[in-house]
């Protein structure tokens, strides 16, 4: 039955109606436009001919503003960026099709997700969906997944990437640098993680400062980090590993100096493997940090223990009084002459773990509290942690770490008892005891040596040897 011609209006009018209300209370901005071409047929802009109420809130304009503007007086954006967008939407009107467009503006300072559509001939809609969380989610996800988080630069992954990449007869002489950190686990176990990281920052930055643009710098790995140099000669490479090392010399972490080991390699030939290459960078550097790794090692903890002297009692006179006291022991014990050099050793640096410790409690006159006596007793393992960190003084390790246990068994850290306690362990224990009690600190008056002779005596079968202590005090002009 054929609609009477009143109430066919009447429901084009509803049905107007409807899209129009639709329109309108849409949460995305909706716009649509009219192509403009130049005589050539190209899109070279577009003005628009309406918009709902989220397209007003968005641009901040009214409807009546936003008639008959081009699309630039709306967003106006860098004219490269905003010559790409209309190409894209000339396509769109062109080509028939719809196109979905990542698109950031500077104007709004936000991503868009635009879908854009034709509906006539010359004119397109197209929805502006706000997608700036989601899409700086999406970068960050994407700068993770080939940078280091701590220093910024490239990471492994990345590198591996590129080394495939770039892996071509025109790149050719590449040239990789390998740099390592020297002593970054000794800094690690003296001042903390924190102050190793600094550390990493550091080198990262030097990097920065010294290689060139194209230049592909990466952390490789903890303390390892790798620079790729396209089209780049084995000399060049090694003019800024040259220019690397004494950078690196200007920097410092807690007033402790520190270096780096280096090494170089090129392929100047196409089929020689990138990984060999590198490999000899690596082997060069390895060599290069052997070499000096006695020197480097003890420059390291020779500024820890100045660190240390600026911030206790640790004076030289100190070390040197617990040192001949040590000594004496010892010699009266028959103890070897190697043995006679590790006990100086270990007296030297039984407390080096102390520089890990807040100087206002290494020198606070009053009592410690039970937090403040907590952390002084870390400094054994510290120490003991510090000097395993290195060849040449690892050999006092569990000495160090045994210097404050009791012969009772109730020192700290392990409560090892009795001979469980390293010798030279409690030779050190004894002397460094009696050294404090006679020379005194703020905290505690200077004691008598026939005084701190009594309280050696008191104390020995409890917390020192009693043989080590008898030996000890035969040794002293106030017990004759």
């Amino acid at each position: 039955m054929p609609v009477e011609p009143n109430k066919g209006v009447s429901h084009l009018l509803e049905s107007t109606e409807r899209y129009r209300l639709l329109f309108e209370s849409l949460p995305d901005a909706f716009a649509y436009f009219e192509i403009i071409v130049d005589g050539k047929g190209l899109a070279v802009d577009c003005v628009c001919l309406g918009a709902n109420n989220s397209f007003e809130k968005m641009t901040s304009r009214s409807r009546k503003q936003l008639l008959g503007q081009k699309l630039y007086e709306i967003m106006p954006e860098a004219e490269e960026v905003y010559a790409n967008l209309i190409e894209s939407l000339g396509w769109v009107v062109a080509s028939g099709e719809s196109a979905r467009l990542d698109f950031y503006s500077e104007t709004f300072r936000c991503w868009f997700d635009i879908i854009a559509f034709r509906v006539e001939p010359q004119r397109f809609a197209a929805i502006f969906r706000d997608i700036t969380v989601n899409k700086k989610e999406e970068l960050r996800n994407r700068y993770l997944s080939c940078h280091d988080s701590l220093t910024g630069l490239f990471n492994r992954h990345f590198l591996e990437t590129e080394m495939q990449r770039l892996d071509t007869s025109r790149q050719l002489p590449i040239s990789i640098i390998v740099v390592d950190i020297n002593g970054l686990k000794l800094i690690n176990d003296a001042y903390g993680y924190n102050e190793g990281d600094k550390l990493i920052r550091n080198v990262a930055t030097v990097l920065k400062e010294t290689c060139r643009k194209e230049d592909i710098i990466t952390r490789w790995g903890g303390d390892e980090f790798v620079v790729l140099l396209p089209q780049t000669p084995a000399e060049i490479a090694q003019e800024i590993s040259g220019r690397i090392k004494v950078i690196c010399q200007r920097y410092n972490v807690n007033s402790v100096p520190f270096t780096v080991s280096v090494g170089t390699a090129a392929k100047v030939r196409a089929g020689e493997p990138m990984a060999k290459v590198q490999k000899v960078a690596e082997d060069r550097m390895y060599r290069n940090k052997l070499h000096n790794y006695r020197e480097i090692k003890g420059a390291l903890l020779k500024s820890v223990y100045r660190k240390l002297q600026e911030k206790s009692y640790e004076t030289e006179d100190h070390i040197r009084r617990v040192r001949d006291i040590s000594l004496k022991i010892g010699e009266c014990m028959g103890l070897s002459r190697a043995e006679l050099n590790r006990l100086a050793v270990l007296v030297i640096l039984h407390d080096i773990g102390k520089v890990k410790v807040f100087e206002e409690i290494l020198t606070k006159k009053g009592l410690l509290d039970n937090e403040e006596w907590a952390t002084i007793k870390m400094h054994p393992e510290a120490g003991s942690r510090i000097v395993r960190a290195t060849e040449e003084f690892a050999h006092v390790a569990d000495d160090i770490l045994s210097h404050h246990e009791r012969w009772d068994g109730s020192g700290y850290p392990r409560g090892l008892k009795g001979k469980e306690i390293p010798l030279l362990a409690r030779i050190v224990a004894i002397a460094d005891a009696y050294e404090v009690m006679t020379s005194g600190r703020p905290y505690r008056r200077a004691m008598t040596p026939a005084a701190a002779v009594s309280e050696l005596r008191h104390c020995a079968g409890t917390q020192f040897d009693p043989r080590l202590v008898d030996i000890f005090t035969s040794l002293l002009p106030v017990d004759k």
